[in-house]
């Protein structure tokens, strides 16, 4: 009797994870432009390539070639990475990780104040740091789950020449401490259980 009940419950969970795993992302266009229509193109190519339901926690996506990346209210795109299909991942990645960290906002919070006790001065502002200081600190988080995420997706080569990029490009610090500072970080964020399983 149990083992049958057993077996209807782990029966309904697979249902119900199918079910969220077939659930398509919705990508809309803010300007409808040629841009934006061909980086909504290649968006839905890395999807049918890449299996991103480890890293899916919201299903609707802008594409807004006037707009700075940005996960909130809706996941929004630009179409700078039109020429790579490994800058545009990543993109897509670290904004759907800022919506795993909100749903896990206690664990985040303390991951941002033990961080706060290893690096008590962090940059604020373009191009080393987030907006703000907390922002910065949420970064250092995002960023290692981010190189992560893109390891396991596209290789160590490929994730170490993105990661490379970014800590020339935006974040320049915040990448640098989450590759110099891994071992770290890392720690930070087993400790609170902030890994993706």
């Amino acid at each position: 009797m149990i083992i049958g009940s057993s077996m209807i419950i782990i029966s309904q969970w697979l249902s119900i994870a199918a079910r969220a795993a077939a659930t398509p992302i919705s990508i809309e266009l803010k300007n409808n432009t040629d841009r934006e229509r061909q980086t909504k193109a290649q968006l839905e190519r890395l999807l049918s390539t890449y299996d991103l339901r480890k890293y899916t926690f919201t299903q609707n996506v802008m594409i807004d070639e006037k707009s700075i990346p940005h996960s909130h209210p809706i996941l929004t795109l630009h179409t700078r990475h039109l020429h790579s299909d490994d800058q545009l991942l990543s993109t897509y990645v670290h904004e759907q990780l800022h919506w795993y960290l909100e749903g896990r906002l206690q664990q985040t919070e303390a991951a941002e104040n033990d961080l706060r006790k290893i690096y008590p001065n962090v940059p604020v502002g373009y191009p080393d740091g987030s907006d703000s200081e907390g922002g910065t600190y949420l970064h250092l988080v995002d960023c290692y789950l981010e190189m992560q995420a893109d390891r396991e997706l596209m290789g160590t080569d490929r994730a170490t020449a993105g990661m490379n990029f970014w800590a020339g490009d935006h974040y320049r610090w915040i990448y640098k401490t989450v590759m110099q500072d891994e071992n770290t970080i890392r720690g930070v964020v087993e400790q609170e259980k902030l890994e993706i399983a």
